[in-house]
């Protein structure tokens, strides 16, 4: 692996990182906005954006928010209080618990993803990986 860079890509990596964070800020101020936290929004984005279900353990998101396990259940508790998800023992393995959303989480999880959406329209076609072209992978 080359760790020689030239300017373009060093400018283009740089480029990245700062829409990446205008991304996130943009993010961070909706949701504190909408009255939750951005990581709150991402549990309900999560739970919500499951594949094949609209459901997640705490294991599964734990991994999909790159979080301790500890630290998802607590996130889950302050959700829960805010009436947002709820929490069911699966049926299947009654070790593991189903995190879901409520009817309020679910409509708050649309409206902040409809505005999140807009906001990557207006991203589209940005990131490019210089020198992509000629590697064949563009």
């Amino acid at each position: 692996m080359s760790t020689s860079l030239s300017r373009k890509e060093i400018e283009a990596l740089s480029d990245f990182r700062y829409r990446l964070r205008c991304f996130i800020r943009f993010s961070e101020d909706l949701t504190h906005a909408l009255g939750i936290t951005n990581l709150q929004y991402l549990l309900l984005l999560h739970t919500k954006g499951y594949k094949g279900r609209e459901w997640a353990t705490i294991t599964e998101l734990a991994e999909r928010l790159q979080a301790h396990h500890h630290g998802v259940v607590a996130l889950v508790s302050r959700c829960e209080k805010l009436g947002l998800v709820y929490r069911k023992r699966s049926s299947e393995d009654k070790r593991e618990v189903e995190i879901h959303l409520t009817l309020e989480g679910d409509k708050l999880v649309r409206k902040i993803a409809a505005l999140h959406r807009n906001e990557l329209l207006n991203l589209q076609g940005i990131f490019k990986v210089p020198g992509a072209q000629e590697l064949g992978t563009d």
